[in-house]
C-alpha cells in the first residue's frame, strides 16, 4: 500500500512541475507505440505548460543508429515530429552524403518538449537550451527509447545531447568525431542501467546541425558534420 502511495505522490509532485522526473509517466511496457502514446501525458517538468505539444522520437524501430539532437524546435512543436525544420533538413542531407539512410534511422531528442523565450508580443519563440535538471528530468524516455532500440551507435548532435548521454563534464568541441564505448564508464552509467550491457554499442559526438546554420563558414562547418557522420557509417559496416 505504501508503494502505490508514494507512486501517486510522485506523479502529483509531477504534475505540480515539482518533481523533475518523467518516470512515473513510463508505461509498464517497453514498446515504442506505448512510450510515445504515454509520453504525450508527460507532466514530468514545467517544459510540457508552454509547448504546443511532446514531440517523441520517430523512425525505423529495427534501427542501429540512433540520432540524439537537444529538443525540439519550433517547427518540430508545431508539426509534432523531431527534426522535420531548417535543422532537419541540414541533418537528412548531411546523412545521405555520409551514407546513412535516414528512414533506417532513429531520431529523438534529450528533451521532448520545445524549451523558449516569447518575442514580439509572443509571436516569434526563441530556442532556449534547456537546464541539465530538464535534462536529467526526460532521461528516463530516452532510456527507454534505448533500451527498446539497443543500436549500435548512438550519435549526439551537439553538446546537449552530449551531456544527457555522457554527464555535464562532456565538451562536443574534444570529444566530437571519436567513437567512444556506450554507456560510459563511472558516474555516467548509472543513467543507462539496463538499456545495454557494458560497452555494447558505440557513441559518436557531432555538432547539432543548428550550428551549420548559424555558422559565418556554413560550408566548411557542414563539412565537418558529414565526416563526423562518415565514421559513424563507418562503425555500421
Amino acid at each position: 500500500m505504501t508503494g502505490r502511495a508514494d507512486a501517486k505522490g510522485a506523479v502529483g509532485a509531477a504534475r505540480d512541475g515539482e518533481g523533475y522526473d518523467a518516470s512515473p509517466y513510463l508505461p509498464g511496457e517497453d514498446d515504442l507505440r506505448a512510450l510515445s502514446e504515454a509520453a504525450a501525458g508527460c507532466r514530468g517538468c514545467p517544459l510540457y505548460r508552454d509547448a504546443t505539444r511532446t514531440v517523441f522520437g520517430e523512425g525505423d524501430p529495427g534501427a542501429r543508429v540512433v540520432l540524439v539532437g537537444e529538443q525540439p524546435g519550433d517547427q518540430e512543436d508545431r508539426r509534432g515530429h523531431p527534426f522535420v525544420g531548417p535543422a532537419g533538413g541540414v541533418l537528412t542531407r548531411a546523412l545521405e552524403e555520409a551514407g546513412i539512410d535516414r528512414t533506417r534511422a532513429y531520431v529523438t531528442n534529450a528533451v521532448k518538449h520545445f524549451k523558449f523565450t516569447a518575442q514580439d508580443r509572443g509571436k516569434k519563440r526563441i530556442h532556449k537550451p534547456p537546464t541539465l535538471r530538464e535534462m536529467a528530468a526526460c532521461r528516463p524516455w530516452l532510456a527507454a527509447e534505448l533500451r527498446v532500440l539497443r543500436p549500435d551507435v548512438v550519435v549526439a548532435l551537439g553538446a546537449t545531447a552530449g551531456k544527457a548521454l555522457l554527464g555535464p563534464s562532456f565538451r562536443v568541441t574534444k570529444e566530437r568525431g571519436v567513437l567512444l564505448p556506450f554507456p560510459p564508464a563511472g558516474d555516467g552509467a548509472g543513467a543507462w542501467e539496463g538499456a545495454f550491457a557494458p560497452e555494447e554499442a558505440l557513441l559518436l559526438a557531432t555538432i547539432h546541425p543548428s550550428a551549420v546554420l548559424r555558422a559565418q563558414d556554413r560550408e566548411a562547418m557542414y563539412a565537418g558534420l558529414v565526416a563526423d557522420l562518415r565514421v559513424a557509417a563507418g562503425a555500421l559496416r
